[in-house]
């Protein structure tokens, strides 16, 4: 537990310091870009990427740590051939993205903007193949390789978005002459890509002795083998990112069906968009959480039986995501202003969006057991079913509710396929998780919410009650699970 909490922390720095980074964009986004709309497609795209991604690096990722880590074969061999096969089609999914990019860029209701959308798939093909030196990096332990390549990817990104954004805009008002060989101010959005793009060419830089690491020798009996393993983990990862980001993808063409605009819908999305970024503080957490846990699981599955530990680890993301939950409910009246007033009407859907990235965590945790059994196509069946729920609800709801039905359907999915897991996973590789425990902190929380909910009390006394129930869920923790004592660092001056 210690050492996966130190991963845990040590991912945590790069992962959540640098996503709170990026978050940082979308109020910036909110401030700088002309209005709702092109926010709106700024969120459509990226939810693509999002999708493309696991697509490009279709479960190869999860495959190197469940071969790299069996005793029979060479580490090397293993990296070599999962690294040249992922190489090999984002390097052929680019050109035909680039060539096929005016006909993709109509299918997304942005005429005209073909750039974008190549921009967009070059990037993302790039960073597919980026993915596997950063899971090397992972299994070798070289957590601090792995926080400084994502924190000064994210800074030159947030450098290029500033430059971009902002200073070009005013350079071109007040010394037009600078940049007008190279800056465009109708492009507006499109430098969001631009941007990223440079962003993701200096990833590749820093990586590029992980990369020289790789022979690029492929053993095909081997790479058979990884893929038999891995592509049913793409259905699962395609079903599942689109559990997350089906909703973005599909808003603007079903939000039509209601008799609104298109550009309404973009409006509409964009919205949806900001308020969901604010959510992602959760999310920030879950991924560090699942950087340090995917290589520890393989890794402690070698040692034994660890089932104690896998029940530990889950105990705790709970009690630290609803500790998040909690304070972000409890001052979202003062988090609201990171983002620009217009979008305010969508943030009653945030403690919606975090308990499904509750879940959505909860899920990945029991995702253990097909890993680990080498039963992936159930992770498989399992997103498909969360698909159909999110496509079914989305489609019925969006068109009336607008976003209200999309934040609902990905609660709905997350809780669904939990639930789901939990009983498949009981029955092929039991854990005894601690349930009781789990339950008494959901429903502390809970109800934590629906008192500062249904209070009467507004302004400073709020803020008095809210804080005063938070520290009462951190007394809890510390006196029912764990011991200020047994904290890092702070528990020592606590023992003296």
């Amino acid at each position: 537990m210690k050492k996966l909490a130190a991963q845990t922390a040590v991912y945590g720095v790069s992962s959540i310091f640098g996503r709170f980074l990026n978050w940082c964009l979308a109020p910036y986004y909110t401030y700088v870009l002309a209005n709702q709309s092109e926010y709106g497609i700024y969120t459509n795209i990226y939810a693509w990427t999002a999708l493309l991604i696991v697509i490009l690096t279709y479960g190869m990722e999860t495959g190197f740590f469940r071969f790299v880590n069996k005793e029979e074969n060479e580490p090397k061999k293993v990296y070599s051939s999962v690294l040249w096969c992922v190489g090999l089609s984002s390097a052929v999914f680019a050109v035909f993205a680039v060539l096929l990019s005016p006909a993709m860029a109509g299918a997304l209701q942005i005429d005209g903007h073909a750039d974008f959308v190549a921009v967009m798939c070059v990037t993302v093909a790039i960073d597919a193949f980026c993915c596997i030196p950063m899971a090397y990096l992972r299994y070798k332990n070289r957590s601090a390789k792995f926080a400084m390549v994502n924190l000064i990817m994210i800074g030159v990104n947030i450098f290029f978005n500033v430059f971009f954004l902002l200073i070009c805009p005013w350079l071109h008002k007040v010394a037009p002459a600078t940049v007008d060989w190279f800056y465009n101010p109708s492009y507006s959005v499109g430098y969001v890509f631009v941007a990223n793009l440079i962003s993701t060419l200096s990833k590749v830089a820093l990586l590029s002795r992980e990369i020289r690491e790789a022979d690029f020798a492929l053993d095909r009996g081997l790479l058979k083998k990884i893929l038999r393993y891995s592509l049913p983990l793409l259905i699962l990862g395609v079903a599942g990112i689109m559990n997350q980001t089906l909703d973005k993808i599909l808003f603007p063409v079903i939000y039509t069906w209601g008799g609104h605009s298109v550009v309404e819908a973009q409006e509409q999305l964009g919205i949806y968009g900001a308020c969901f970024k604010v959510a992602m503080v959760m999310m920030m957490f879950t991924q560090a959480f699942r950087y340090a846990y995917e290589p520890f699981v393989f890794a402690q599955n070698k040692g034994g039986d660890k089932k104690k530990e896998y029940a530990d680890a889950m105990k705790f993301f709970v009690i630290f995501s609803l500790l998040i939950f909690l304070g972000m409910v409890f001052y979202l009246d003062i988090l609201k202003f990171i983002i620009q007033r217009d979008y305010h009407a969508g943030l009653v859907i945030v403690p919606v969006v975090l308990v499904s990235y509750l879940f959505q965590g909860i899920y990945f945790n029991l995702s253990l057991w097909y890993k680990l059994t080498d039963k992936t196509h159930f992770g498989a069946i399992f997103s498909v079913i969360g698909l159909i729920i999110t496509v079914v609800v989305n489609v019925v709801g969006v068109p009336v509710w607008g976003y209200w039905a999309s934040a609902v359907a990905s609660l709905i999915c997350f809780v669904t396929i939990t639930i789901l897991s939990y009983f498949a996973g009981q029955h092929y590789y039991p854990v005894n998780y601690d349930l009781k425990t789990l339950a008494l902190y959901f429903f502390v929380a809970m109800g934590m919410f629906a008192v500062s909910r249904l209070s009467p009390l507004t302004g400073i006394l709020a803020y008095v009650q809210n804080t005063l129930m938070l520290g009462l869920y951190v007394a809890l923790v510390f006196k029912r699970d764990l011991p200020i004592t047994a904290v890092p660092v702070l528990g020592r001056f606590f023992r003296k």
